[in-house]
């Protein structure tokens, strides 16, 4: 099984005042080519902020996402870019 991506220790916290506001938590799983997930949950609970940070369209708090094998966190805007297109 080939893994595409994973989130490790996946983390988003949000500054809402003098409070941090914790939107995942430490994260973790594997996605595999060729395997399809669904993403649900009620309004606020953090879909859209988990698909953000798994495309690269937005920075982790803390831990890692990895995308055929590259981390997004050490490419620039353009080599996300050309990963999300691939």
């Amino acid at each position: 099984m080939n893994t595409v991506l994973t989130a490790h220790k996946l983390s988003k916290r949000y500054a809402e005042g003098n409070n941090q506001v914790a939107v995942l938590n430490q994260l973790d799983f594997n996605l595999a080519l060729g395997e399809r997930v669904a993403i649900i949950g009620g309004s606020g609970s953090g879909k859209s902020t988990l698909l953000n940070l798994l495309g690269g369209l937005d920075t982790t708090t803390s831990g890692e996402v990895t995308v055929m094998g590259k981390a997004f966190s050490a490419l620039i805007a353009n080599e996300r870019g050309a990963v999300r297109n691939h």
